[in-house]
C-alpha cells in the first residue's frame, strides 16, 4: 500500500543530476542495506547519534511494514547496474500523539550539497500537512551543522534539548485547526 499523499516525481538537483522520489516499499530492503553500507562512520554517527556498525534488521523490517499507516518513508533513487541505487531517504513516524511525527533523513555523500536534503524534507513536510498532522519534530546532534541550517531554512524552531546539551530539538508547526 502506498501513501495517497505522495506522488512519484523526478527532480533535477542544483548540479543537474536527476533523482526519482517515491514512497519507500518493503522490497527496498536490499537497496537500503546497500545504502547503509556506503555510509561513512561519521555519516552513520550523525544519522543515528551513536556509533552503528550494522543495521537493526528487525527495526528496518518493522518500519518498512508499518508505512503508510504509522508514517511515511521516501527514497531518492538513481539508475544503477543492478537496477537502482538509493541515494537519499527520509521518514516521518507518527508517535503516541497522533497529531505529531518525528523525522529522520539520510543523504549519500555524493549527493550532499546538491539540494537533495531540502527536496526530501519539503516532500515529507508536504505529505505530513496533507495527512493533517500538526507538528513535525526531529532530534539532531549539535555538531550536525548542515542539518541544523537546513532545519532553520525550512522554518523549524531549533532549541537545545534540556536533557542532553549535545542534541538539538527541531520543531515545525504544520498548521491546521
Amino acid at each position: 500500500m502506498t501513501d495517497p499523499h505522495l506522488t512519484d516525481i523526478d527532480v533535477t538537483l542544483r548540479d543537474g543530476r536527476t533523482v526519482h522520489i517515491r514512497a519507500m516499499r518493503p522490497e527496498d530492503e536490499a537497496e537500503l542495506l546497500q545504502t547503509f553500507g556506503r555510509m561513512s562512520e561519521d555519516a552513520r554517527y550523525m544519522r543515528f547519534m551513536r556509533s552503528v556498525r550494522e543495521p537493526n534488521m528487525e527495526r528496518v523490517r518493522k518500519a518498512l511494514a508499518s508505512f503508510p499507516d504509522s508514517g511515511l518513508g521516501i527514497v531518492a533513487t538513481v539508475p544503477a547496474a543492478d537496477g537502482i541505487d538509493i541515494v537519499g531517504s527520509a521518514i516521518y513516524v507518527i508517535g503516541n500523539d497522533p497529531a505529531t511525527c518525528e523525522f529522520a533523513i539520510n543523504v549519500g555523500s555524493a549527493f550532499g550539497g546538491a539540494g537533495l536534503a531540502s527536496t526530501l524534507m519539503r516532500t515529507l513536510i508536504d505529505s505530513a500537512k496533507k495527512r493533517g498532522l500538526k507538528e513535525m519534530d526531529g532530534f539532531v546532534l549539535a555538531e550536525n551543522e548542515s542539518m541544523l541550517r537546513l532545519a532553520k531554512r525550512l522554518g523549524f524552531d531549533v532549541t537545545i534539548d534540556p536533557d542532553d546539551r549535545a542534541i538539538r530539538i527541531c520543531r515545525l508547526p504544520l498548521g491546521g485547526p
